[in-house]
């Protein structure tokens, strides 16, 4: 698949918009997959702790929906930086 991208950069010869673009994805990419692992370790941390002290859950909820939205908010900063620099390189 990527040298069908590097077929096409060289059919329209504009190379560097196509490793730009490649870039890009595999930065999107990479973020994306980063954040889901995070997240699913956020939950499954919580998962045990609430199996170990069920009393603390309340107070423990509290803090996995700040690391959730912490952790998630890494792939919008990832995006709108990619994109920024797709445009602006």
């Amino acid at each position: 698949m990527l040298s069908s991208f590097f077929l096409l950069a060289e059919t329209t010869g504009d190379v560097a918009d196509a490793g730009k673009a490649i870039a890009l994805a595999l930065g999107i990419g990479l973020g994306a997959l980063g954040a889901g692992v995070g997240i699913g370790n956020i939950f499954g941390s919580m998962i045990q702790a609430v199996a170990r002290q069920p009393e603390l859950k309340g107070e423990l909820q509290g803090i996995q929906w700040l690391g959730f939205a912490l952790t998630e908010a890494v792939v919008f900063y990832g995006l709108i930086g990619g994109l920024l620099a797709y445009v602006l390189v």
